[in-house]
């Protein structure tokens, strides 16, 4: 049986700085990996899905690693 704690995510890595507030993520559901980013000063808020050889580099730097997974996708007319 599963409890409330068994689907909880787990915070693996988390750092601040510049105003961000910068948190790695892991899904043990769906074992996924995210990052999430929150702009202090101003509110905002993303998270991305990364693949989990690449979590600590979108850790590290979540604004590369964003634009690099977008430059590879058409964007819509």
């Amino acid at each position: 049986m599963r409890t409330p704690s068994d689907i909880e995510i787990r915070e693996l890595d988390r750092r601040a700085g510049d105003g961000f507030d910068v948190r790695l993520l892991w899904h043990p559901e769906t074992n996924r990996v995210s990052v999430a980013v929150e702009d202090e000063l101003y509110g905002g808020l993303f998270a991305l899905e990364v693949d989990p050889g690449d979590a600590l580099v979108a850790f590290r730097d979540p604004f590369a690693y964003a634009s690099r997974d977008l430059s590879g996708r058409a964007l819509a007319a």
